[in-house]
């Protein structure tokens, strides 16, 4: 049979697409003689007809990618799509930051330069949201003294 239709009915046999089934150039007169489907199964077997493996694509574009934003790449105002409370959950930055600001906090009056007072009074505010960092701590602490 001619090497076009083995080549389908080699597709046919195996579940495979037509492109993925090869014949090889030096067994061509043996698979112009081959009759029926058992004839094309054996030149399967002996590797006359091949079936080639599946094509995927490739994943080296993404490892990439992946690696670069690992780094901190391509996270720029053009490459964001949802609203910041989408990217970072609004809750979770605040409990980043007020527990950030409390270990501040807890840190200044261990080495003495809070006082309980204005320990209390700093931790109130940011307990209500007007402390915004721990450099803004210091702030507040130094208008407190003024």
């Amino acid at each position: 049979m001619k090497p076009d239709r083995a080549k389908e009915l080699v597709a046919e046999i195996y579940k495979v697409g037509a492109s993925r089934v090869r014949i090889r150039p030096e067994g061509l007169s043996e698979v112009e003689e081959a009759m029926t489907k058992d004839d094309l199964r054996a030149l399967v077997e002996r590797g006359v007809i091949e079936i080639l493996p599946k094509r995927s694509p490739s994943r080296h574009r993404a490892r990439y990618l992946h690696q670069q934003k690992r780094k901190g790449r391509r996270r720029g105002y053009g490459s964001r799509k949802g609203k910041p409370g989408a990217r970072l959950d609004p809750k979770l930055a605040w409990m980043l930051k007020i527990r950030a600001i409390r270990r501040f906090l807890r840190t200044l009056r261990a080495e003495g330069k809070v006082t309980p007072r204005e320990y209390r009074r700093i931790y109130r505010l940011a307990k209500g949201g007007h402390v915004r960092s721990r450099r803004h701590v210091l702030e507040i602490l130094e208008e407190l003294r003024r």
